[in-house]
């Protein structure tokens, strides 16, 4: 077994599986040390490097293109300190990284692990489930719907509308961008309704706009991994509707009097808010021009 440990984490290589434990030292970002443990198969892996530096070098490892969650969730958008895939290390262990990168180096070619995309994840994510709280509310998922508490700091819109629950098979993709201090981040559930919705993420009631602690607000990209990692993988969606596989024209589809229901509800929740002055007419009439294109009624106004 090829090992090395550092104050970071460990990394293990057993010739099939590289296992990353986050160290439990407090400079470890609270991202890693809560998403845990990660048992990364070798075909997953596309390549590995180790970049000596005078004091501190750093190993890393390369993910074939669609066989993790947490990288399709993040779209490489993670600080590299929170980068469960980059490990640092002290200048007098580089000869103990190398032998690491070596061995894996080998396995690959020794199974000739290919290096293109993959076409279903090949770790499966954070287990379900998992809640975390943000600067703009609570967030969870249980593997079959996702369930948004706004705060009390939360924009009005989003208050009024109350809790938003999401159910799995209703979600097209989820977008995160994380809070780097300076801008503020997002978390967007996107949804067959709302998937050409523009309102901003302060607005958005499918959506947790993350301006408090960068810190905790990075534990969302545990949910979204988490979602992402249920949803039809990327390349399931390569000539078929959003968020899956092709599918005919009444695969999936509500009957006609529930959509109808669900029309009327969002109408009149609409209405309310603009009533009440949540909503300027603008927003009003963006978000009602959403909700009617998403049921295909793009005709009527």
């Amino acid at each position: 077994m090829a090992e090395i440990i550092q104050r970071d984490g460990t990394w293990a290589f057993d010739g099939s599986t590289i296992r990353i434990t986050p160290g439990p030292h407090r400079s470890v970002p609270l991202f890693r040390q809560t998403y845990g443990e990660i048992a990364v198969p070798l075909e997953a892996v596309s390549g590995v490097v180790y970049e000596p530096d005078r004091r501190r070098g750093r190993l890393r490892i390369r993910l074939r293109e669609g066989a993790d969650p947490l990288l399709q969730a993040t779209g490489g958008r993670l600080p590299d300190a929170a980068d469960p895939y980059r490990l640092t290390v002290d200048a007098d262990r580089s000869g103990v990284a190398q032998y690491v990168a070596e061995e894996i180096r080998h396995a690959l070619l020794l199974e000739q692990v290919p290096t293109g995309p993959t076409d279903g994840y090949l770790l499966p994510g954070p287990p379900v489930p998992v809640s975390v709280r943000s600067s703009d509310g609570a967030v969870s998922f249980d593997g079959g719907q996702v369930r948004i508490d706004w705060a009390d700091t939360s924009d009005r819109v989003k208050r009024a509308t109350g809790p938003r629950i999401i159910a799995l098979g209703d979600l097209v993709q989820v977008e995160w961008l994380p809070n780097s201090g300076s801008e503020d981040g997002f978390l967007r559930f996107v949804t067959r309704e709302t998937v050409f919705s523009k309102l901003p993420p302060e607005r958005d009631p499918y959506a947790l706009d993350l301006w408090g602690s960068v810190r905790r607000d990075l534990l969302t990209a545990l949910v979204a991994t988490a979602v992402t990692a249920r949803l039809p993988h990327p390349s399931a969606r390569a000539g078929g509707t959003p968020g899956g596989p092709p599918r005919s024209p009444s695969a999936g589809v509500p009957a006609r009097d529930g959509r109808h229901d669900v029309l009327l509800r969002r109408l009149r929740e609409l209405g309310e808010l603009h009533r009440d002055g949540v909503l300027t007419d603008e927003e009003f009439a963006r978000t009602k021009a959403v909700i009617l294109g998403g049921f295909g009624c793009g005709g009527l106004s």
